[in-house]
């Protein structure tokens, strides 16, 4: 794999009256490789991966509405649920004319892409999991405050905003439980931290916090899809993550006898440990697509 930025692209389409900003790279006739972000993140998290891939791949990935460059309306001109998110996502798959790809997911990317998969699992030619939960066994410990919000928003939000603003929860995400803190750039969470600083943000993460319960009441659904379907799956998770559990990783297993599960020393943003060795992963995982 070489590693260079020379191909990178930065491009914004209008879909539903909304910019969707993208990254892109590799050739336009290549096998497409869709990366859908986590929170509070955006595409910038794949920015170091995308170059080791684009030399045979070609690579996308798209802020969803609310995150990054894209537009981020208030809520009350946009419905923040992962049903709307995930309608623009198979929407902007539309306008750029992805007939077939391989999905790489993390995080928020599992439930947008969970049910792009579902609605059109003749489009998906493979799946890739980083640390993005389908098992309610993959909820940590740090779940229960987020469930009690979910069965009573009115007592918990205060608190559940609190924590989403938190600069050392926003670390958090980043370092989790990892031996080595030193390999983490604090820049990162420094951004993301800015990033949920900025007005109106507070409202837009909390009403999709508040749906995430949609998730986890779709947890046997998306299990069925992959028994019934059957994708080809890699599962690169990063075993320091201080929110979604290794227990995670290891329950695609059930559901798949053949993905490859790989613990990584890494936490939950694993690109930031582990980018060269997801890297060379993927790469292998997408060049045996090819030849299947």
């Amino acid at each position: 794999m070489d590693s260079t930025r020379a191909s990178m692209r930065y491009r914004t389409v209008q879909i539903d009256g909304l910019d969707i900003f993208y990254r892109e790279a590799g050739p336009q006739d290549a096998p497409v490789l869709l990366l859908l972000h986590g929170f509070p993140s955006s595409s910038r998290m794949y920015e170091t991966l995308m170059p080791l891939l684009s030399n045979q791949f070609r690579v996308i990935a798209p802020d969803y509405p609310g995150f990054g460059h894209s537009s981020a309306p208030e809520p009350s001109a946009f419905t923040y649920t992962f049903d709307s998110v995930a309608g623009v996502m198979e929407r902007f798959i539309e306008t750029l004319e992805l007939h077939r790809f391989t999905l790489f997911v993390q995080d928020y990317g599992g439930p947008v892409g969970f049910r792009l998969a579902q609605a059109h699992p003749e489009r998906i030619r493979g799946l890739i999991v980083q640390n993005a939960v389908a098992h309610e066994e993959g909820l940590g410990p740090l779940w229960e405050v987020r469930k009690a919000f979910w069965k009573d928003r009115a007592t918990h939000e205060a608190a559940l905003r609190t924590s989403l603003l938190s600069y050392d929860a926003t670390r958090l995400r980043h370092v989790g439980t990892s031996p080595h803190p030193d390999r983490y750039d604090p820049d990162t969470w420094n951004d993301e931290f800015a990033f949920l600083s900025r007005p109106g943000q507070i409202d837009i993460q909390t009403e999709l916090f508040y749906d995430y319960r949609s998730n986890v009441e779709r947890y046997p659904q998306w299990q069925r899809y992959l028994r019934e379907h059957r994708p080809p799956t890699l599962v690169v998770w990063g075993k320091y993550d201080a929110s979604f559990t290794v227990e995670g990783a290891r329950a695609y297993g059930r559901d798949l006898p053949d993905a490859r599960i790989h613990l990584l020393e890494a936490g939950h943003f694993a690109l930031d440990e582990a980018c060269d060795e997801i890297g060379t992963l993927t790469h292998a995982f997408l060049t045996e697509l090819g030849r299947s």
